[in-house]
């Protein structure tokens, strides 16, 4: 077998995919590959700095105000549903399902372990729901009520 040579190690040469060492060919404002500018140019001529795809001037910068709803991440976390008009935070219990649980299972007190009331619901389970009567008129209220809260005190969602 024969044994080539060795080539001596040179740097690549400019001109053949590599760019001259300290040049830019996208420098003074000129756009790079595919419209957008390179790293470190500013993004549009006479606006230093301004990024294509971000807000212009006048409008919110992304994540400046919180989420709709007040969801998490970045939420509140005692409010996991947002706030009334009121400024009162929303449960993440329902109104309506708590009344239809009070309705059909009241005399067991269901509707009130539900929301959180674990005291009402005992009172209700040992008294059959006041034989039903206190919990079909719980049941109304629970539905047709806007300030019935869970046990954390935030109000019920409808």
């Amino acid at each position: 077998m024969s044994e080539q040579p060795q080539q001596p190690q040179q740097p690549p040469q400019p001109g053949y995919g590599y760019p001259q060492s300290g040049s830019n060919p996208y420098a003074g404002g000129q756009p790079g590959p595919y419209g957008y500018p390179q790293a470190g140019q500013p993004g549009q001529p006479g606006q230093p700095g301004q990024q294509p795809g971000y807000p212009q001037a006048g409008y919110p910068a992304p994540g400046a105000y919180p989420p709709p709803g007040g969801g998490y991440p970045g939420g509140d976390p005692n409010a996991p549903y947002g706030y009334d008009p009121y400024g009162r935070p929303y449960s993440d219990k329902s109104k309506i399902v708590a009344g239809i649980l009070q309705l059909f299972l009241g005399t067991f007190g269901v509707g009130r372990f539900y929301i959180g009331h674990v005291g009402l619901g005992l009172a209700q389970l040992f008294t059959c729901g006041g034989l039903g009567i206190w919990a079909l008129v719980d049941g109304i209220i629970l539905l047709t009520s806007n300030d019935k809260t869970d046990a954390q005190g935030r109000i019920l969602r409808g």
